[in-house]
């Protein structure tokens, strides 16, 4: 396998933003709750007439702009995404056509709040082994389509927004991909879903009046599983490939609750400047966090070239993954 490298980051939120006050306003909760039990204190909403296609076409120029590549020359479009515009044609498809990406083929890849970490993952393995050259990967969610803002238990937590960052190979010498670890245990697949929708439950009468078709949550459920395994997939990485805590320069977490990011930090024996937080701002995007938090991370100087940056994340299903690459920008 061929070394390969970031090599260019985009990312775009929609303007639109919606606070904890306003949270307040719509059902019963207080910015005091909120900001304690998730870290959440805003969080960006896209407007009625924007979908996933939308944000992800923005953030994927930014990173094309940023690498001065023409979108003629992608091979490959890796659309991560559980909020597609439609179950068909794939998002990838109306992404690869807005963006006048002619010779790339594409799909999209949905493992949840793990999804980035995966396309990563699978862009890395296109490109290293020789048969792609210049892969996009894009992270895009507009959660507030399927959240119920009448549940107070989830519409505190999610945002829309999008990532990209675009996968080539390296050059001899030049930091790059170093190790991945990914995994699924569906045994949790109850505990955090969308249930109607698909074959299992059609759209209905029924489905709509008993709120089907929104994300349902085991909070307690998912947080245990989160905390466990995130911090024993990263610690299984940086065994695997002979990496200590402290060679570690960031790590990047989905960013889905605060208490679960300290405390995966925390096992993993992370000081609090090795761990980029920015859940504050955003909210839980889905696939969107991670480029959202690495672009935070470069903007802030956290991030340069030659840094090891550790991404991880659990998701729905579950889906579990973890990414170690050595920063090239």
């Amino acid at each position: 396998m061929r070394n390969v490298k970031i090599s260019a980051i985009g990312t775009y939120v929609p303007p639109r933003v919606l606070t904890n006050v306003d949270l307040e306003k719509m059902v019963d909760t207080t910015n005091e709750w909120i900001l304690e039990r998730t870290g959440i204190r805003e969080r960006h909403i896209a407007d009625p007439d924007t979908a996933t296609s939308d944000l992800a076409v923005e953030a994927a120029k930014s990173a094309l702009a940023q690498r001065g590549l023409d979108p003629a020359e992608l091979d490959a479009i890796l659309l991560c995404t559980v909020t597609p515009d439609h179950f068909f044609p794939s998002t990838a498809c109306l992404v690869q056509h807005r963006l006048g990406a002619k010779r790339a083929w594409g799909f999209d890849l949905i493992a949840a709040c793990s999804s980035f970490v995966y396309g990563l993952t699978t862009g890395a393995h296109l490109v290293g082994a020789g048969t792609h050259s210049k892969v996009l990967v894009i992270g895009a969610d507009t959660m507030s389509r399927i959240i119920d803002y009448t549940d107070r238990a989830t519409c505190v937590l999610f945002g829309d927004g999008a990532g990209a960052m675009l996968i080539e190979p390296a050059e001899d010498g030049e930091p790059g991909f170093v190790g991945f670890r990914n995994e699924i245990d569906g045994s949790g697949g109850d505990y955090l879903k969308m249930p109607a929708g698909g074959s299992r439950l059609p759209p209905s009468h029924e489905t709509i009046d008993q709120r089907l078709h929104f994300v349902k949550q085991d909070g307690q459920a998912v947080f245990k599983f989160a905390v466990r395994r995130m911090h024993e997939i990263s610690a299984d990485l940086l065994k695997q490939t002979n990496t200590s805590a402290a060679d570690v320069k960031v790590m990047i977490p989905h960013q889905a609750n605060l208490r679960i990011i300290n405390a995966t930090a925390d096992r993993l024996g992370l000081t609090p400047e090795q761990v980029v937080i920015n859940i504050e701002k955003y909210g839980n995007t889905t696939a969107a966090t991670i480029p959202l938090a690495t672009m935070d991370a470069i903007q802030d100087g956290r991030l340069k070239k030659g840094d090891l940056v550790l991404f991880s994340a659990v998701g729905a299903g579950f889906t579990v993954g973890a990414n170690l690459w050595r920063w090239a920008l």
